[in-house]
């Protein structure tokens, strides 16, 4: 099984989180005081260096007042891609 931090619809989850933050302008300093993180922790989770567990997912879509259950459809879309294409896992 691949690790989803590789997996191609995590990193389709990544982009839109990423695109949504900087469609609002926000800086990556920005959104850690929204999240009250360290500084390197969105630039590690957008690139990929991190891995999000479901709060802190949900934590992230707040900040940024997004849905979460966007990114869960993406996620879903992505597998089910990943799937009939007959990626392994």
């Amino acid at each position: 099984m691949e690790k989803t931090i590789h997996s191609r619809a995590y990193h389709c989850l990544l982009e839109w989180l990423k695109a949504e933050r900087t469609r609002q302008r926000l800086t990556t300093r920005a959104m850690t005081a929204r999240i009250d993180v360290a500084y390197t922790w969105v630039t590690k989770v957008e690139n990929h260096e991190r891995r999000l567990d479901v709060a802190e997912y949900v934590r992230y879509c707040r900040a940024l007042k997004i849905n979460p259950g966007k990114g869960i459809a993406i996620l879903e879309r992505e597998l089910r891609l990943e799937e009939q294409a007959g990626v392994r896992r």
